[in-house]
């Protein structure tokens, strides 16, 4: 059976809550510290594995004391950390303050993240070594040059590749090429693109202007908690069920994870952007990223409500 690689950043992060979202200079009263594990691609591998999918994890800590706490979610897991580099210097770090209302601020020191070097060769080689049927899944909050080798890497190997384009400013036509799915948010489109989204429409346009450059189908993940997914077939509107927010933190990373994981599992594009839907919704229901992650018990009755929610969206051009 493939597995689901996850490249890209760990981080170890230090969350508080708060009654107000941060305002201007000043101080702020905060509550309810969590000290967890964190970064994109460790959240990826923790919801795959949660959802019961090998999943290995590619990335780098440093030879801090924070490095044990960005790995210990994937661990706990069960994500295989075979491929993880320990370098000189500082762990990945994020400050995320979450307010009343779920919309998180996150402060983010990339560190060992950014401080690979020339190790685009050890990327390639763990992508080619990867078992038959696999699912590459990459952010770009790691430099460029492996995210370029980890996806020229899977294409080689007939791997579907996910691409979450954050930041956006690191990516590419020539990185959208290599893309088999692509998962922005809705302001991340709307940077990619300068089309500016302030509903499903605009997001059909986005998502249409980043498959004319290259990428194969693009998921545009909305406000609200749904996305729009465009691909050969059309365009498609897949609203979220209304949940409280208690926290957004990490839900963008459970929808590529998951969708990942539908696609490994054999599920349709579309079946897979629903579980994808699914998946980011379970997530921002409680406390934390990686513990709020739903196991397929916790994950069945959304996906259900999910499902019934899918239509076809209209493009309207220009």
């Amino acid at each position: 059976m493939g597995a689901v690689l996850a490249l890209g950043s760990v981080n170890a992060d230090f969350v508080v809550r708060t009654e107000s979202s941060p305002a201007g200079p000043g101080s702020l009263a905060a509550h309810s510290l969590l000290r967890t594990s964190g970064g994109k691609a460790g959240n990826r591998a923790v919801l795959a594995a949660r959802l019961g999918a090998p999943a290995r994890l590619l990335a780098g800590v440093g030879d801090d004391d924070l490095a044990a706490q960005a790995l210990r979610g994937p661990e706990n897991a069960g994500v295989n950390l075979r491929a993880v580099r320990r370098r000189p210097g500082p762990t990945g770090y994020a400050s995320i303050v979450v307010p009343t209302d779920g919309a998180k601020t996150i402060l983010r020191v990339p560190n060992a993240n950014d401080a690979w070097g020339e190790d685009e060769t050890k990327v390639a080689l763990e992508v080619d070594a990867a078992p038959d049927g696999s699912v590459v899944t990459v952010d770009c909050e790691i430099p460029v040059a492996l995210v370029r080798a980890a996806l020229e890497g899977a294409r080689e190997r007939g791997f579907v590749t996910v691409l979450d384009p954050a930041p956006p400013s690191r990516v590419s036509d020539e990185l959208l090429a290599l893309t088999d799915h692509l998962t922005p948010d809705h302001s991340e489109a709307a940077e990619l693109t300068g089309v500016k989204i302030s509903g499903s429409a605009d997001a059909a346009r986005a998502a249409e202007a980043l498959r004319e450059r290259g990428a194969g189908v693009v998921h545009v993940k909305l406000a609200d908690g749904g996305c729009v997914t465009a691909s050969a077939d059309g365009v498609t509107l897949i609203e979220a069920p209304a949940v409280e927010v208690v926290d957004a933190t990490g839900a963008g990373d459970a929808f590529a994870g998951a969708l990942a994981v539908a696609l490994l599992g054999g599920r349709s594009t579309l079946d897979a952007a629903a579980y994808a839907v699914a998946a980011s919704t379970c997530a921002v229901t409680a406390y934390g990223s990686q513990e709020s992650y739903p196991d397929p018990a916790a994950l069945a009755p959304v996906l259900a409500a999910v499902l019934d929610r899918v239509r076809p969206l209209p493009v309207k051009k220009g």
